[in-house]
């Protein structure tokens, strides 16, 4: 009777962490480059059991299943749709790629785009103060700022209107989406052993970058809104299995008075 209310409990469980990631992707339906991320169940063996041999000095080996595992991974790939702002501070990528920023403690962090200020010191960066991993340097004299899709940064300084090339903002690619590590405002840390792969923009299956646009959430309500009701579904499934064998110990022990 108790292995009945750990099936249950387990499912809820894993129910509820599916609600968790529902629940954080429909709160950012309205958040620039925010990517959803997908819920995945899958068994968990936890050891080997060796039957008796069908066949002479042949063991059969076969897992126990010992519950579920759920895995949230975001999913970096999906684009989302782009809004053009008509800001000359706004970037966003069309296609596959991240921009790289330089976190406060060395580390690299990715970033789809969205809105860069410049710091006093004259650096590129976005909106929370994070620099560009490509040190680009804007002079205080800057009148107009173009970003071209190839991610070269050119600039109009002074009265004459003189153009000058500020740098290049390449794009960097991961292999495996689950290496990621979602973070506050956008970003994304990647695990120490996963490399990335640059390129320049628009090159080698690299997306372009886009000035003056904004990328919207790749989220979608009514998709949201499926799952959400399925799930909750699920969760209910679980918590009559437990109701369920309650009820029959209730009975069990009222038979043995």
């Amino acid at each position: 009777m108790s292995g009945a209310f750990y099936v249950g409990a387990v499912g809820m469980q894993a129910q509820q962490r599916a609600l968790d990631t529902i629940a954080n992707n429909i709160s950012n339906v309205n958040t620039p480059g925010f990517k959803r991320s997908d819920v995945r169940f899958a068994e968990v063996v936890l050891d080997r059991i060796v039957d008796g041999p069908s066949v002479p000095g042949m063991p059969v080996e076969r897992g126990q299943l010992s519950g579920v595992q759920v895995v949230t991974a975001p999913m970096l790939s999906e684009q989302g749709e782009l809004n053009q702002s008509g800001q000359a501070l706004d970037i966003a990528i069309e296609g596959a790629g991240f921009l790289e920023l330089m976190g406060s403690s060395g580390q690299t962090l990715l970033w789809r785009g969205g809105r860069l200020r410049v710091l006093e010191d004259g650096t590129l960066a976005s909106a929370a103060g994070i620099a560009l991993k490509a040190g680009i340097t804007v002079p205080a004299d800057v009148t107009a700022m173009v970003i071209a899709r190839d991610g070269i940064v050119t600039a109009t300084t002074g009265d004459g209107g003189e153009v000058i090339e500020l740098g290049q903002i390449m794009l960097v690619r991961m292999g495996d989406d689950t290496a990621a590590r979602r973070l506050d405002g956008g970003l994304y840390l990647m695990e120490d052993t996963v490399s990335l792969a640059d390129g320049v923009p628009g090159e080698d299956g690299f997306g372009a970058i886009v000035q003056g646009a904004i990328e919207r959430s790749t989220v979608s309500f009514n998709d949201e809104m499926v799952s959400l009701l399925l799930v909750q579904r699920a969760y209910a499934a679980n918590a009559q299995i437990v109701q369920a064998a309650d009820q029959l110990l209730g009975i069990a022990n009222n038979l043995r008075r």
